[in-house]
């Protein structure tokens, strides 16, 4: 059998596309604001703050991110595009296409199933007329599936924005929508 070779040479990239990104699309509010997270971080480590970012330029373009927006993330943080779309695919709250002015996120996660989730998905689509994934026609809601929220004693539950609402019923269902309106 022949003797194989592994190279030893890191990955580069022959063009960097984003470069320059960052001046064109992020507003100096956002890039202030990224630089106070960096300042958290050792000097060599300003892509710490990357989540960050995500999460700033997330919600300073309607709650979702594009390719391009991550691209000027990739270069204001010095880092390779690719590293920045792992970290915005990796996690749920990371939106990739429009979304709805409140973002429904329903946990449907064991503990969740075991308490009723499923009546409280089904309540919630059957009233929005939208299935994961989907914005109502106003663009008012979006309804999205997660798998945990950490919040197993209060299930079955959701979360609108940064609020966490426990113990659903389909009757509270309809009372938290319509204190949205």
């Amino acid at each position: 059998m022949a003797e194989q070779t592994v190279s030893t040479t890191p990955l580069t990239y022959i063009s960097k596309p984003h470069k320059g990104m960052a001046d064109k699309l992020l507003s100096a509010d956002i890039k202030a604001q990224i630089d106070r997270w960096i300042a958290k971080y050792p000097s060599d480590w300003k892509r710490s703050a990357v989540m960050p970012a995500l999460t700033l330029v997330q919600d300073a373009n309607g709650g979702w991110l594009t390719t391009e927006l991550m691209d000027a993330i990739a270069d204001y943080l010095g880092m390779e595009p690719i590293a920045v779309y792992e970290v915005a695919t990796f996690y749920s709250m990371y939106e990739h296409k429009p979304v709805g002015r409140y973002k429904i996120c329903v946990c449907t996660n064991v503990s969740c199933m075991l308490c009723g989730s499923d009546e409280i998905v089904e309540h919630l689509q059957h009233k929005l007329g939208v299935g994961f994934g989907e914005v109502t026609a106003d663009g008012k809601f979006s309804l999205k599936e997660v798998e945990c929220l950490a919040a197993c004693g209060g299930a079955p539950m959701m979360q609108i924005g940064n609020k966490y609402y426990e113990n659903l019923t389909p009757a509270k269902v309809d009372e938290i929508l319509a204190s949205l309106e």
